[in-house]
């Protein structure tokens, strides 16, 4: 198999997706490739990988910090200059992520944050406690597009709101359970050219 402009579907479980290699450590699924994520590292040569999907994947990986932290460095090392990487999550603050036994770390905007260099050096001037993960990886991964989903039933009750109660949702937002169920990022890999 030419591994020239793979595309990955990494813990691809039972979603397979055409045109994307499918990877999963569960034979059941029955995978293009059978691979443990955490087993660094992967049987894909540099800057090899054009697109990777993670759906619902992420949050399972890297019990420790130093296995989550090869994972990202194996996720860079394996990506060409401006691979995309499209990642989905739930919301720590949701049921879905709390109930599951087998989520090993919540995935927010700024853990991914923590991996892009331009973001790590602007912490380092502002004197920041953040963790320079970029630098101290060597990685750089860029945020290009970041949603939430809100679950239905907060939806449908948002729906309900009048103008003037937007700004009260929006404080409940930020501390409210089951109101966002999933986040979804489009991260862009930089390399030096």
């Amino acid at each position: 198999m030419s591994q020239a402009g793979l595309k990955l579907n990494l813990g691809s479980g039972d979603k397979r997706i055409d045109g994307f290699v499918n990877v999963d450590h569960s034979p059941e699924c029955k995978p293009d490739i059978l691979l443990d994520l955490e087993a660094t590292p992967w049987d894909f040569r540099d800057d090899s990988v054009t697109h990777v999907v993670l759906h619902h994947v992420l949050e399972h990986l890297g019990r420790t910090p130093e296995a989550f932290l090869a994972i990202m460095q194996e996720l860079y090392r394996v990506c060409r200059d401006e691979a995309v990487i499209e990642i989905t999550v739930p919301h720590p603050f949701h049921d879905n992520f709390i109930s599951d036994p087998t989520h090993v770390r919540p995935i927010t905007a700024m853990t991914l944050a923590l991996f892009d260099r331009e973001e790590n050096l602007r912490w380092r001037a502002a004197g920041s406690a953040n963790s320079p993960l970029a630098l101290q990886c060597g990685v750089d991964f860029r945020i290009v597009e970041f949603q939430n989903r809100l679950d239905p039933p907060a939806m449908a009750a948002l729906k309900q709101l009048e103008e003037r109660d937007l700004m009260l949702a929006q404080a409940f937002f930020n501390f409210g359970r089951n109101l966002i169920s999933e986040m979804w990022f489009t991260i862009k890999v930089v390399k030096p050219g």
